[in-house]
């Protein structure tokens, strides 16, 4: 069960529409690949696309503001059955006709015609590889991600080997992931799991070439999506602009790429 607490001030979801209707529309990079360029493009929270050869995959589309800059696509992954990660309305609005939606078991009764996919399972889909990652806590508390309800990804496009971690610590399952190219991993998921520390811990294990985190304003998402908020879920006394540069600062002296996503307005 997912367990929440707390009020929503609706101010802040009225001026974050706002802003994302008058034209706000998140910076794309691009990384060479066999066959040509992966284009990648955050686009909120835990949201984010690929082009690559022609096709588009989306992860964890979030209607909210809109989708700026957000494409149909030939696959869908989704990594949970909460809101800001499965969202039939967003599926419905950029899913092309026939295009594969991989989730897991949870996900089912909102998308029936949705392809379950249990972790450590794979399918081919879109013409692309698809490994499904298990994502779940080790620290018990409120928000729970019990081990076996939700996935993480690890997606190959043109012979790089791209991890979505969805909402997870980082649990064996990850630490034992090799090869992996480009990583997107959780940050400041309450209650104290997965601090700025702790993430660049875990991207010092994976060792991939570039590393995005995603998934760490916690108080915009509860905001947003009209959910209660958790009192705590930064380190105590940082600031959001202050955990992303401990994260970066903890990776200094690596050879990894950190990347910084325009996952907010």
């Amino acid at each position: 069960m997912k367990m929440m607490r707390g009020l929503v001030i609706g101010t802040f979801t009225a001026i974050v529409v706002a802003s994302l209707a008058a034209g706000t529309t998140a910076a794309s990079d691009r990384f060479p690949a066999a066959g040509g360029d992966i284009v990648i493009t955050p686009i909120v929270h835990a949201s984010v696309q690929f082009e690559y050869a022609g096709k588009v995959v989306l992860v964890d589309p979030w209607s909210f503001g809109g989708l700026p800059g957000a494409k149909p696509a030939d696959l869908i992954l989704i990594s949970d059955d909460v809101g800001h990660h499965l969202d039939a309305k967003a599926i419905k609005k950029l899913r092309r006709p026939g295009a594969a939606v991989v989730m897991p078991a949870t996900g089912k009764a909102q998308v029936p015609d949705g392809i379950v996919l249990s972790n450590g399972e794979s399918i081919a889909a879109a013409g692309f590889q698809v490994e499904s990652i298990a994502a779940y806590d080790i620290k018990p508390g409120a928000p729970e991600h019990p081990k076996g309800e939700a996935n993480g990804y690890v997606v190959t496009l043109g012979g790089k080997r791209i991890l979505l971690a969805g909402v997870t610590e980082c649990v064996p399952e990850i630490k034992a992931l090799k090869n992996i190219d480009i990583a997107f991993l959780p940050m400041n998921i309450p209650p104290e799991r997965m601090s700025p520390v702790e993430v660049a811990e875990c991207v010092k294990i994976i060792n991939p070439s570039v590393v995005y985190v995603y998934h760490y304003d916690q108080d915009f998402a509860s905001n947003a999506a009209k959910t209660p908020r958790y009192a705590k879920w930064l380190p105590e006394g940082m600031t959001v602009a202050d955990s992303l540069q401990a994260f970066r600062d903890a990776l200094k002296g690596t050879k990894i790429d950190v990347r910084s996503g325009q996952w907010y307005p």
